[in-house]
């Protein structure tokens, strides 16, 4: 008998970003939903973040969010969003964060790993571009 493997769904409309308007979209959403100032919000290459936010009320977002699954994505946003409500990471911030959206620590924790999962790639193709050398 063959064994057959179970590959995962691939994610649907709801579960990914749909293209960029649906990012900035759902910036716009939780803006109003947490009661701050709705951002003005540009999405572009980042380096080394995934998202900021300005005193002003830019907020920028990574290209690479798009394609995360939305529960990531949004994270990032309430993330930035709440900075406006309380700027550093501290109990009021971790207080916020419970309110508007319940399960963070699990999507934070979602999201750290496949950081860690591009890094080791990035990593095992950087080292075998140099033993081709």
């Amino acid at each position: 008998m063959k064994k057959v493997t179970v590959q995962p769904p691939l994610p649907t409309g709801r579960e990914c970003w749909l293209d960029a308007e649906d990012m900035r979209w759902a910036a716009k959403h939780w803006a109003v939903r947490i009661g701050v100032k709705v951002p003005i919000v540009v999405i572009r290459q980042m380096r080394t973040k995934w998202a900021s936010m300005s005193l002003g009320g830019r907020m920028t977002l990574n290209t690479d969010l798009l394609t995360l699954p939305k529960d990531l994505g949004e994270f990032v946003i309430v993330h930035e969003l709440v900075h406006l409500l309380a700027p550093n990471h501290g109990k009021v911030f971790k207080s916020f964060m419970h309110a508007y959206l319940p399960d963070w620590q699990g999507r934070e924790k979602a999201l750290r790993q496949r950081e860690r999962a591009s890094l080791l790639a990035i990593n095992k193709q950087a080292n075998a571009r140099s033993r081709d050398r």
